[in-house]
């Protein structure tokens, strides 16, 4: 019996390492295929982990061009996309220390409770 499954070819890539001094800016970008990042059926998430601690939802951009934020986050970072590299990318202005964190992207199906 062969089953048929829908999200095997589901990647998100990301960069390996980046790192900035206080101060700066950052860009991390997520290139997705599987599927696509104007789909509005999923959305694409940034979360992060500061070392020692749990998990942290930042940001989503979901296929319908709806973005949602952390509160805390709002004002520091922005998430976008380009639909003609299929890539969410989440920038973040005058980063400090405790901005200091592994940086995840992920993709989910779009509710609308969110």
């Amino acid at each position: 019996c062969d089953l048929l499954c829908a999200h095997c070819n589901i990647e998100l890539t990301q960069p390996d390492s980046v790192t900035v001094k206080p101060g700066e800016s950052l860009t991390i970008s997520c290139k997705v295929s599987g599927y696509s990042v104007t789909d509005s059926s999923y959305c694409t998430n940034f979360i992060r982990q500061p070392s020692g601690k749990g998990l942290e939802w930042a940001a989503r951009f979901c296929g319908d061009g709806s973005t949602y934020y952390k509160d805390s986050l709002k004002n520091k970072f922005t998430i976008s996309r380009d639909t003609s590299s299929s890539t969410v990318s989440f920038q973040g202005k005058s980063l400090q220390t405790e901005d200091t964190a592994v940086y995840y992207c992920a993709r989910e199906p779009h509710s609308e409770r969110m």
